[in-house]
């Protein structure tokens, strides 16, 4: 890929997957294989992806994602909590996961606040009562907040990832980690 070359949805997935390639190495593989893309492919994207990041006058981080994927599947206004200003989402369907999409929650001059994959609409949503249930990519941090209770997040844990500390159904205690959205990895909970 030269620097001139097009940057559409298929790179954006490599760039989702370059970051999950540090978790869940066979999943990626798959992935990989299903795209027809290389490991030099994901990482000449995420090299690319960065670089236009990190530009000083390149676009701001929601209008790269709509140079890359076009324009949202729905836009729409997303109330803020108490003292907070309200937000705009931009939501983009994501051809490797026909059930999920790419949000990206846009604030006030224009800021990204956060930048995930949630569930589709309409599409199931897995079961999520015990243990077993957390399987890598089955997923989104967004049903494992809803669906256990305590959720405690842990930011800073590294680029496009987020840690989650909860309690499932079940009561077991749990951590999971979570790479743009998707279900990681379970790690022991934070005492």
């Amino acid at each position: 890929m030269t620097p001139a070359a097009p940057f559409g949805p298929y790179e954006f997935q490599l760039v989702l997957l370059r970051r999950m390639a540090d978790h869940q190495a066979g999943l990626v593989d798959e992935a990989l294989r299903e795209l027809g893309a290389t490991h030099t492919e994901m990482r000449e994207a995420n090299k690319r992806w960065q670089a236009w990041a990190h530009a000083g006058r390149g676009p701001g981080e929601f209008d790269r994602c709509r140079r890359a994927l076009g324009e949202p599947e729905t836009r729409r206004p997303v109330a803020g909590l108490p003292g907070l200003p309200d937000s705009e989402a931009g939501v983009w369907p994501v051809p490797l996961w026909p059930d999920l999409r790419f949000i990206v929650l846009v604030g006030p001059r224009r800021a990204v606040w956060s930048r995930s994959l949630t569930r589709a609409p309409g599409a199931a949503v897995p079961e999520l009562r015990t243990a077993a249930d957390l399987r890598p990519w089955r997923l989104t941090a967004d049903e494992v907040w809803r669906g256990c209770r305590d959720p405690r997040p842990h930011e800073g844990v590294g680029p496009a990832l987020v840690r989650l500390d909860f309690t499932l159904p079940d009561d077991t205690r749990c951590a999971a980690e979570f790479a743009w959205g998707l279900l990681q990895r379970v790690l022991p909970p934070l005492t």
